[in-house]
């Protein structure tokens, strides 16, 4: 059994994207935990409902629309931490650099408590909620967001795996996993999942086509830049369902002709003095373009190009930083000319050039950035900005900035700023998404591109190709700015009654393995030292037993105040002085000594130990000693404290020595090592000094959302790098793959219908060629909707005889058991068998008076003439419902029919053949094997070993007796044997 459904991203115009599957017994897996601009928590209700019943989880890519609300999920709800999660190392990476960069643009994305939570506390502690019902939830830091990432399972292309299912989960039954390539973003992937009888492949948002950074999808093999070939690879290929995205480009161009025209569009603006705004993500689509302008501009700057000296290129966003650092250490998973653009810049290094930031531009990595400058802060961004305007000449200026959608990130500072210049522009890259309610900014400028309605300015590249530049034409856009207030008076007062409901909630339901509802930002007053000991304890509400209402009640209070008579006999350890307690006529745990239960801290190697439990008092106190003195010094230094970069050597006044080391100026993110390489861009001007000055507010806090109108003047143009296929690849690769069901999801409803009704004309086409007789189903399933797209398969239970069991000879394969049968079916116990007319009855057959249990214990002894004579007649309806309905017996052949049946079949080899394992049992011969290019294995320098997309093993020998450790045999002999080990030979009769 298979269902399929659908969570977010079908039949809308939301790129969000959340699947549920559930799998036969049980088994649920959930693929992407994805959100969209507006961060709606209503959005998430259904998932939080199926969250106790998750098997596993697998991330696709590294967007917000794929794993956007991943750390809201593991901050509030409880369970969701324990759920095992499985995603290509560049996904966790990058996902991680991507949330951080989130919550630190804006605090829309910590989402607000809902009215109706509010309402209820109000009403119960006769207090008015707030009537903008705007209180904040409390975001979770960079520390818990890369605590949550590491709980992720990292996995690699093209290995099966077989997951660890959550603890609430029922047994996974053998279910496999494995990641291919998808384009479309680093560490992108293909799910293939295996389970039974059912194949799964999940393909959504994956691109074809080779780009400058990302190779293409691995469909056809050429998962890394390869050539590929002209079949669907086997692990993707004929599976029950396909699961595929429906969202294409209108207008796919080539990846040079798109190149050309978004440098061409560049260009235009930058020569007459104007600023050139790029909405980008922070994470995935970002390498893309951030490679093309450095290149673009190193090419430029190489021939002399007076526009592109005297152009400033940056790239805007709190995390930029660790993501470019994380893609220079991840080359491996990019595009085979990344990895020979690298490898030769190494060896040009070695020679004795002047290194990645040194020289030409040649002679600087992939992503060592000689002009794309780096800009992490907001006051570095309003410091461009503004010498833009201050400038008497015109200087262009090319800035890339988080985020795509506008609402978020320095993008939507950017386009207040430049909106009312005409000669700036704006480069929209992607067809923006559009949720339910207000459309966001790049939504609106979108539209107004599509609609044409101020005017076009065409224009053509040196290539032929013509696009359009459309006049904003002085339209009014409402740009919205949010930001936190701290909670103060009445709306204070509702948010801790709502933080100690919910903390009491978590306490009274045992809510285990969870984490902390709120951070120690919470703490405003006393009653929250009582609270943190509800993780550590489960026995701590052990007084008389209170109904769930007047608990929640008390703990509601700031201060709680409980009787002697409610704390019942943990009165021994919640009051001092108390050393005695009556329990006569007490029942339950009022008559056992009060015990706290400390919960074990574990990890993978069994129970935590803790160092500093063990020392002996004079090793404490020498430890207490040196924190002492060490506090002391950070004190007198001001070690901790912000200070500029400048004053990196700077020591208190009277310490001994200084620093040595001269400082140098660039833009440095936390997580990034001290080092002098400028890989960033240009170093040392005056934006290395810049430091915002706002402060972040910490605590309680509600959101405070502002509208200004700004008058839009500039040009709007669009230039599709969204990387995703189109329809000609669609229609090629399906097809090819075969898939017995197809799912189309994350399109809009128009764009889903049309393709499906493309793919049904294409896949009966296909049948009718094929001469296949099994009809494809296409489904478009909506939000919510279950679709069933479990294997056509017909399944009949049969008695094996103890005779036929005997004779079974298994053979294990991967853990498999198989075996081949040939027998004889014999009818149930609703089937009697009567003689044919005019033939005597079997001598030996069960008298039809025996009773039903005496039939199934005998085995009857049938000759061939019996065997030819018999017919089968059901028995009367009537009695059916008083005789016990066995199923049929399958026994063994009888000697008159041995010789018959023993030629039907053929025998044939069951299994798959891996050429590491291959090659790990040759080694353990004695043999010499070692890979030679792609998918050959070479032996003994003699006999090559290579396996097809299809599953066919070749051996080819150019020697037949040679090969050391060869034992008399012959290397190609061993290796065929080692084959066939491997191998279960299923035999015919």
């Amino acid at each position: 059994m298979f269902t399929f459904r659908p969570l977010q991203g079908a039949l809308s115009e939301s790129t969000a994207s959340q699947s549920l599957l559930e799998l036969d017994g049980g088994v649920k897996v959930l693929i992407d935990v994805g959100w969209d601009e507006t961060f709606d928590v209503e959005t998430l209700k259904e998932l939080e409902k199926q969250i106790p019943t998750l098997s596993l989880i697998l991330l696709t890519h590294a967007t917000i629309n794929h794993l956007g609300a991943y750390a809201h999920c593991c901050k509030h709800f409880p369970l969701f931490t324990r759920i095992p999660v499985y995603a290509t190392r560049p996904v966790i990476d990058l996902g991680r650099t991507l949330t951080q960069d989130l919550y630190a643009s804006t605090p829309v994305a910590a989402t607000t408590i809902s009215a109706t939570s509010l309402a209820e506390v109000s009403y119960a502690y006769s207090q008015p909620a707030p009537a903008d019902h705007h209180l904040l939830l409390q975001p979770p830091t960079p520390d818990e967001i890369a605590r949550y990432f590491s709980l992720i399972q990292p996995l690699k292309y093209s290995q099966p795996h077989q997951p660890l299912p959550s603890p609430f989960s029922p047994p996974l039954n053998g279910l496999s996993i494995t990641a291919y390539n998808s384009g479309h973003t680093l560490g992108g992937t293909i799910w293939h999942i295996q389970h039974g009888l059912e194949s799964i492949v999940y393909a959504v948002d994956w691109n074809q086509a080779r780009e400058n950074v990302f190779s293409g999808a691995a469909w056809l093999g050429g998962g890394h830049g390869g050539a590929g070939g002209t079949e669907v690879i086997e692990g993707l290929r004929k599976p029950t369902a396909l699961v595929c995205s429906s969202r294409t480009p209108d207008a796919a161009l080539a990846r040079s002709r798109r190149d050309e025209q978004l440098l061409e569009s560049i260009k235009l603006c930058i020569a007459r003095g104007g600023t050139v705004l790029i909405p980008i993500d922070s994470s995935a689509r970002v390498l893309e373009l951030a490679y093309l302008m450095e290149h673009a501009w190193r090419a430029g700057v190489a021939q002399d190009n007076d526009v592109f000296k005297s152009t400033k290129l940056y790239l805007a966003g709190r995390s930029v930083g660790s993501t470019m650092r994380n893609a220079r250490s991840m080359l491996e998973w990019m595009d085979d000319s990344i990895v020979r653009e690298f490898e030769a810049v190494a060896g040009g290094t070695r020679g004795g050039h002047n290194g990645p930031a040194g020289g030409k531009g040649k002679d600087a990595g992939p992503f060592d950035f000689k002009y794309l400058r780096l800009l992490e802060r907001k006051a570095q961004v309003e410091r461009v900005l503004q010498l833009a305007t201050d400038d008497n000449e015109p200087r262009g200026r090319v800035i890339l900035a988080t985020d795509s959608s506008m609402e978020w990130g320095f993008s939507k500072g950017v386009l207040r700023a430049i909106a009312g210049d005409a000669r700036n522009l704006v480069v929209l890259t992607e067809k923006p998404s559009l949720s339910v309610g207000k459309p966001s900014i790049a939504r609106t400028l979108w539209e107004w591109w599509k609609e044409r309605k101020d005017g076009v300015a065409t224009e053509q590249t040196s290539g032929g190709d013509t696009f359009e530049q459309v006049y904003a034409g002085g339209r009014e856009l409402a740009v919205p700015s949010s930001k936190r207030q701290a909670l103060e008076g009445s709306e204070l007062g509702v948010y801790q009654q709502w933080l100690a409901t919910q903390r009491q909630l978590q306490a009274t339901l045992h809510t285990s393995g969870g984490a902390a509802l709120e951070s120690s930002a919470d703490v405003v007053d006393d009653a929250s030292e009582t609270t943190t000991e509800s993780e550590e304890s489960e026995t701590e509400q052990q007084g008389k037993a209170l109904n769930v209402s007047t608990t929640l009640g008390q703990a509601s209070r700031k201060k709680v105040v409980l009787t002697d008579e409610d704390l019942g006999i943990t009165i021994l350890f919640k009051k001092k002085g108390v050393y005695d307690f009556d329990v006569r006529g007490k029942k339950g745990r009022e008559r056992m000594f009060p015990t706290v239960m400390r919960r074990k801290r574990n990890d993978e190697f069994g129970e935590l130990i803790r160092p500093e439990e063990y020392l002996r008092a004079e090793e404490r106190e020498d430890a207490e000693g040196q924190d002492g003195a060490q506090d002391g010094n950070r004190q007198e230094q001001g070690l901790g404290k912000k200070r500029k970069f400048d004053d990196v050597g700077a020591v208190a006044k009277g310490a001994p020595g200084h620093n040595k080391r001269p400082p140098f100026k660039r833009a440095v993110s936390a997580d990034e090592p001290d080092h002098a390489t400028h890989a960033d861009g240009p170093a040392g001007d005056e934006l290395d000094d810049l430091e915002d000055e706002e402060e972040a507010v910490v605590g309680p806090a509600k959101l405070a959302v502002t509208s200004h109108t700004v008058t839009v003047r500039l040009r709007i143009a669009f230039v599709d790098f969204s990387g995703l296929h189109d329809k000609r690849s669609l229609s090629m690769l399906i097809p090819l793959i075969q898939p017995r069901k197809l799912i189309l999801v994350a399109g809009s409803a128009e764009e889903t219908l049309a393709l499906a009704a493309d793919c049904r004309k294409l896949l009966s086409a296909s049948a009718a060629d094929s001469a296949s007789s099994q009809a494809i189903d296409v489904f478009t399933p909506a939000i919510g909707a279950t679709v069933d797209a479990s294997v056509d398969t017909n399944a009949w239970v049969v008695r094996l005889a103890d005779p036929f069991v005997k004779r079974l000879k298994w053979q294990n394969v991967r853990g498999l058991g198989i075996v081949t049968v040939t027998g004889l079916l014999l009818p149930g116990g609703d089937i009697l068998l009567h003689p044919h007319p005019g033939q005597q009855k079997p001598p030996d057959s069960t008298p039809p008076d025996d009773d039903d249990a005496a039939a199934a214990n005998k085995r009857p002894k049938l000759s061939s003439s019996a065997l030819t004579t018999t017919t089968t007649t059901p028995l009367p309806r009537q009695n059916h419902n008083h005789n016990h309905k066995t199923p049929p017996t399958l026994d063994i052949v009888p000697l008159a029919l041995a010789s018959t049946v023993r030629s039907a079949a053929q025998p044939l080899h069951v299994g798959e053949l891996r050429l590491a394992d291959l090659r790990r049992a040759m080694l353990g011969a004695g043999h010499k094997a070692e890979f030679r290019g792609e998918g050959t294995l070479l032996i003994d320098g003699c006999v090559a070993v290579r396996k097809s997309a299809a599953g066919r093993v070749e051996i080819e020998s150019v020697g037949l007796w040679g090969g050391a450790g060869a034992g008399g045999l012959g290397t190609f002999y061993a290796v065929r044997s080692k084959i066939y080990e491997g191998l279960a030979v299923v035999a015919g009769a």
